[in-house]
Parts: C-alpha cells; structure tokens; sequence
C-alpha cells in the first residue's frame, strides 16, 4: 500500500518550472530515496508536500487523507515530520532539550499540570527525558546531552536534528540531506539508525547525495532532473538506467 502518493505536481516561481507534473508513490513502511543533481527541485518537493510552498497544480495525499490546503502544523499533526537542509537547533538550548522539543506536539499533560508540577506531569517528563536519552545513546550523543547544542559540531547537529523529529512520532519522516556534514563514522551511524527506524514500521522519504548511503539503505530510489522525474525503481534499476547516468555524468557528444 501506498504511504504518500504524489500526483502531478507542478510549481513555477516566475519564469523557473521548478517541479514538473512529478508524480510517484511511497510504499507504507519502505525507506524511499529522493536523488538527482543540484537544483533537480529535491528540497521544492518536500517544501510542496509539507506546504511551505503551495503547488500551482497537483496533489498530495498521505494515507488516504489529500494534504493540499493544509497548513504545515496540521500536517505535523497528521504524523509527517520533516527535517530541513541545514541543521536548525534551537540556540539557548541544550542538546537534551532540543530533542526534548520535538515532543511538544503530543504531551498529554497541558501547561496547568506543568507548571503545578503534578505527579502525572513528573512521570511523562520523566519517561520523555528517558526516551531522548536512549536515542541521543543510539548515534553517540548522549555523553553531550547537557551540552548546549549551537557547540555541537555541524554534523553532531544534523544527528541531533534526527532524533528531535523521531522525538514527535512520526509517520511518514522526511529527512533532507541527513549526511550532509557527516564524516564516515556519523554516515555510518545514520545508516544504522534509518535502517531501525525503517524496521520500526515508519516510512521515511530520504533527499541525499551520498549515493553510496543511498544505494546502501533505499528500498526504493525516485531520480528528479530539472523538475522532472526522470526514473523510480530499486537501487539497482536507477543505478542501471541510462537516463539517470545521463544526468549524472553527461552525455557523450555525438561525433
């Protein structure tokens, strides 16, 4: 079954088509990579599917619900959570608490119970800061949990960034560029974590680079060229399709 189904989604901003009539699904529980050269339109189709940008022609459903019109919070509060580009930590912050604060959406507890400091309120606190702690544990950041976060090197913050959106539950989890900044032992630490976060039943649409992480994880990879989709398939039908190296590589001139 299908998680996402993106259908015929267009975007211009001025003279620029960014995203061309794309069109493709998201199966339930699969890890699906999202590649293409710089300026394929990766980044225009998250901000479209989330609404930061409303698409001029199109749509986008998330099981079975359309999410065109929505706003990006009651987005969020369907269960699709995404990450941006840049790390975003909150500054003033530590690291527990900025994983802490992709929480907030589903406290059961309201601000009366919080600021009264009741037992109930004590006890999810305490279960949250469990919760975070174990997932900071998972890609080697828990000994930097009272750290505040803007000291965090770039890549410790896109990590960071990973597990304040698992924080919120998520459904559908949208990770754009998570290896950007990494060095090999943070890739490799990512990889493990998008595979248990796979396993774990949540289906994740990936933006990367990194090809050699993409062809390693992706159970499905969907390859945009200028706004266009251009193939989807598995690893080794993208990797294998002459479109998808034409875009990467060039085409060899005709003599």
């Amino acid at each position: 079954m299908s998680a996402l189904e993106i259908r015929n989604l267009r975007k211009k901003f001025g003279g620029l088509l960014a995203t061309q009539d794309v069109s493709f699904d998201v199966e339930e529980h699969s890890l699906t990579a999202l590649i293409g050269p710089n300026g394929a339109g990766k980044t225009t189709l998250f901000n479209l599917i989330t609404n930061l940008f409303h698409a001029d022609s199109g749509s986008v459903t998330f099981d079975g619900k359309l999410l065109t019109g929505l706003s990006p919070s009651q987005i969020a509060r369907l269960g699709v959570i995404r990450t941006f580009q840049s790390a975003r930590v909150f500054p003033g912050m530590t690291v527990l608490e900025n994983a802490l604060a992709g929480r907030h959406r589903l406290l059961q507890h309201g601000l009366a119970s919080q600021l009264l400091w009741l037992p109930s309120s004590r006890r999810e606190e305490k279960a949250l800061a469990e919760r975070a702690m174990a997932l900071l544990e998972l890609v080697n950041l828990g000994d930097q949990a009272h750290r505040p976060a803007t000291e965090l090197p770039m890549g410790a913050q896109k990590l960071l960034e990973v597990i304040r959106a698992l924080m919120a539950q998520p459904r559908l989890l949208l990770l754009d560029e998570p290896a950007a900044g990494l060095n090999d032992t943070e890739t490799a630490e990512l990889s493990a974590l998008l595979r248990a976060i796979q396993a774990c039943g949540v289906t994740v649409l990936v933006v990367e680079h990194n090809m050699s992480l993409v062809m390693t994880i992706a159970t499905q990879v969907v390859v945009l060229e200028a706004g266009r989709l251009i193939a989807a398939g598995t690893p080794a039908e993208v990797q294998a399709d002459k479109r998808v190296i034409a875009a990467y590589l060039g085409e060899e001139p005709v003599a």
